[in-house]
């Protein structure tokens, strides 16, 4: 009886930790800042149906790309481009990249004003339009697709004097719906959200496609619970959340 009870007991053990391991499994995910609500809506539902916590780290695609080949222990990498991932796994710090979703520049305000006019350009062109925010063409995909835009439209470097640099899209769209700035070169992504919906926006056609790409870190401990998050990302589920806030 002392046997049979010490082999129940022992089996209980055993299951018990095998459950809150895998109660307790966890990944981590740089996520590019225009992803961030696409992301935050996805985590909650990731955990419900797998048991594993989705936990993102959100900033521009180049800081993001700087600190995991600086070491950063992150399982996953979601760019706002298809350069970073490519890179890392050419340097042998990834695995072969794949898109997960494509992005679209927009020129969004607070003041519904502003749109009025028949272009983006010709809004730019408007006397009263004194600061105009555009994220960093150096570390964001969504910056460079700007400076493009701008560039093809001839006005670059008109508006240099005009022009307030956000760290990140995120930061862009804030200085934008705060009307710290005129307007703001934002993802479209934003223009879905509580504060979106209050101002207007042109879509920056002239800008390229921003193609998004991302990639398992071969550094990942987890792998696994890795596919599983990417497995959920390419559902049908994930394509409602991707497509209600702007992305193909």
């Amino acid at each position: 009886m002392k046997i049979i009870r010490f082999v129940v007991a022992l089996i209980l053990i055993v299951l018990m930790s095998f459950v809150s391991a895998f109660a307790g499994e966890k990944i981590s995910v740089a996520v590019a800042a225009n992803f961030i609500s696409a992301f935050k809506e996805m985590a909650p539902d990731v955990k419900a149906k797998t048991k594993i916590k989705v936990e993102g780290t959100f900033s521009s695609t180049g800081n993001l790309y700087s600190q995991i080949t600086n070491g950063a222990p992150y399982d996953l990498f979601l760019s706002a481009d298809e350069e970073r991932p490519a890179k890392l796994n050419k340097d042998g710090l990834a695995e072969t990249p794949f898109v997960y979703a494509r992005g679209q520049v927009v020129l969004w305000s607070a003041n519904k004003d502003f749109c009025k006019a028949k272009t983006w350009q010709e809004a730019l062109k408007k006397k009263p339009v004194k600061k105009i925010a555009v994220t960093n063409t150096q570390t964001s995909p969504y910056g460079a697709a700007a400076k493009k835009a701008l560039e093809k439209a001839g006005m670059w470097d008109a508006l240099q004097s005009k022009l307030v640099n956000g760290e990140t899209i995120a930061q862009t769209f804030q200085y934008a719906s705060t009307s710290a700035v005129d307007a703001g070169f934002c993802a479209m992504s934003a223009t879905v959200s509580d504060e979106g919906k209050k101002g207007c926006f042109y879509v920056v056609r002239e800008a390229p496609e921003i193609i998004q790409s991302a990639c398992i870190l071969k550094r990942t401990t987890n792998r696994a619970a890795v596919q599983k998050f990417i497995e959920f990302l390419n559902s049908p589920a994930a394509k409602e959340i991707k497509v209600k806030y702007g992305y193909r």
